[in-house]
């Protein structure tokens, strides 16, 4: 019999987590920023409230969102009057529709993800879930589980109402996870129905909820994350090197998201990109030194785009080359913010453009990289990657 010391030293993985596949799913129904004032001020019986509805296309002209997909659509509205009002008790409605289709829009993700992986559903040891569109018990991670027909013995991690940096936080615990535990197989997890979730009508008094209509986009994203690869029949994508999360000073109430009856209720500072981008370096220094990395034009970027304001005064203030968050400004037009699995579509978009161009390895020619989660707190996550060149097991 071996030492309780070799026992535990059995148990945990020799190299690093790695990415082995990514999917991401939206709903079909898709919506354009230029007309989405007068839809939105039409559908919510709102067309009286004129300078209101100008003031709303200005937001939308400046958010450098070209479209996004959402699962409300004028039908439902229909169906559900009271989710327009922005003083009803529209609660109990909001959930029961996104306790019912927030893990059918994550089912199709981690189809997806578990189609590339090319792996048998039974080799998943552990789910990961984070979600701030609706809470129940069992939850959305166990609707899942039944839905896919993963094993009732799977080890389960529910993380709800986390936001926007939720898709680097369940790296770091998927991480932690696959490391920790030899031959472990991770069903990383974020899936959000925002237009449920925060969709009101306008309110003069609530600026800040016209900044959430105009931003938030529906989508789900899924990983597989395991520790030594079998290269005989998986593909590493990115290793997860390090992870770390940070509170910023004097930020918690710039960014909030309070359950109140009439839904989830956002609030967004002016001063959420000038504190982000005022701490930033820090915690890029302190993530990268052991390493040795301090050109941040030397890395490349997978940053959450929580609006255009946060990724102009990274830019600015790191001094990047504007290459550097393409990724980034390329999913938020194309699906807006969709909070927690935006990260997880940019770095798909990664990958997808490392793929096309031909390069050897899938974080755009560059070795080392970052990923990036702002949210409520203000709270940042940071995950230090690096890519993995294609056809290696390194």
């Amino acid at each position: 019999m071996g030492s309780v010391g070799d026992i535990y030293q059995a148990q945990r993985a020799k190299g690093p987590a790695t990415v082995l596949a990514i999917g991401t799913a939206n709903p079909s129904h898709v919506i354009y920023q230029t007309g989405f004032p007068d839809y939105y001020f039409r559908t919510t019986k709102s067309e009286h409230k004129v300078e209101l509805n100008e003031k709303f296309k200005r937001i939308c002209e400046k958010s450098c969102i070209t479209k996004r997909h959402t699962f409300l659509t004028e039908k439902k509205l229909e169906a559900n009057p009271q989710l327009c009002n922005p003083t009803a008790a529209s609660l109990d409605a909001r959930q029961d529709i996104m306790v019912a289709e927030v893990p059918k829009l994550a089912m199709e993700a981690a189809t997806k993800a578990i189609n590339e992986w090319g792996q048998s559903k039974s080799k998943i040891t552990h789910i990961v879930f984070t979600t701030i569109s609706g809470v129940d018990a069992p939850g959305v991670d166990f609707q899942l589980i039944r839905l896919l027909g993963l094993s009732p013995t799977i080890r389960r991690v529910m993380m709800y109402h986390l936001g926007c940096y939720g898709g680097g936080s369940v790296l770091r615990v998927a991480k932690d996870l696959a490391e920790n535990n030899k031959g472990a197989r991770v069903l990383v997890v974020c899936s959000e129905l925002n237009s449920i979730s925060g969709f009101t009508g306008p309110n003069i008094a609530d600026l800040h909820g016209l900044l959430g209509q105009a931003i938030f986009g529906d989508g789900s994203a899924a990983l597989i994350v395991g520790a030594d690869p079998d290269m005989s029949v998986e593909r590493p994508l990115f290793q997860l090197f390090s992870t770390s999360s940070t509170i910023l000073p004097d930020s918690e109430e710039m960014v909030t998201a309070h359950l109140r009856q009439s839904g989830l209720a956002i609030s967004l500072s002016r001063d959420v990109a000038k504190t982000i981008a005022a701490n930033l370096e820090k915690c890029l220094v302190e993530a990268f030194s052991k390493i040795g990395v301090s050109d941040w034009n030397s890395i490349f970027w997978v940053t959450h785009p929580g609006g255009p304001a946060i990724l102009d005064l990274i830019e600015y203030t790191l001094r990047l080359k504007q290459e550097k968050l393409k990724a980034s400004r390329k999913v938020l037009s194309e699906f807006g913010n969709m909070s927690s699995p935006t990260v997880l579509f940019i770095l798909d978009e990664m990958r997808k453009k490392s793929m096309e161009e031909g390069k050897t390895t899938t974080g755009d020619g560059f070795d080392w990289g970052v990923l990036l989660g702002f949210g409520p707190g203000l709270t940042v996550e940071t995950v230090v990657l690096r890519s993995v060149p294609i056809g290696s097991n390194n």
